[in-house]
């Protein structure tokens, strides 16, 4: 019975720990329009084109290839950004969140 008590307290603070967001560094921002396309060369994925099919929303190309795309709020950070930003091409970012499949529920972008 004492044994159940510690298992418990190492159980809650550890549950924390278990949901950490990711992070994704040195990836490819692209939208969503352009991501098939941009899959083979995202670094050419320009910036005036990513504003330009913003409605579509965005993602990043990971190292393996895949796609994950942005919630509404990734979204939202990901025009910041990109408007911020100097950068013609090669659209690298660092972004932190959860990933749920092939989506990820975005807490930070930055370019």
């Amino acid at each position: 019975m004492n044994l159940y008590k510690p298992l418990s307290l190492i159980m809650l603070f550890s549950a924390p720990l278990l949901c950490a967001a990711e992070t994704w560094n040195n990836v490819s921002l692209v939208d969503v329009n352009c991501s098939a396309n941009a899959k083979n060369n995202p670094d050419g994925h320009t910036r005036k084109c990513a504003l330009q099919c913003s409605k579509s929303g965005y993602g990043i190309v990971t190292a393996d290839g895949s796609f994950l795309k942005f919630d509404s709020r990734g979204n939202e950070q990901a025009v910041a950004a990109l408007k911020a930003s100097h950068a013609d091409d090669h659209l690298r970012a660092t972004v932190t969140g959860d990933r749920e499949g092939n989506a990820i529920k975005v807490k930070s972008v930055k370019l």
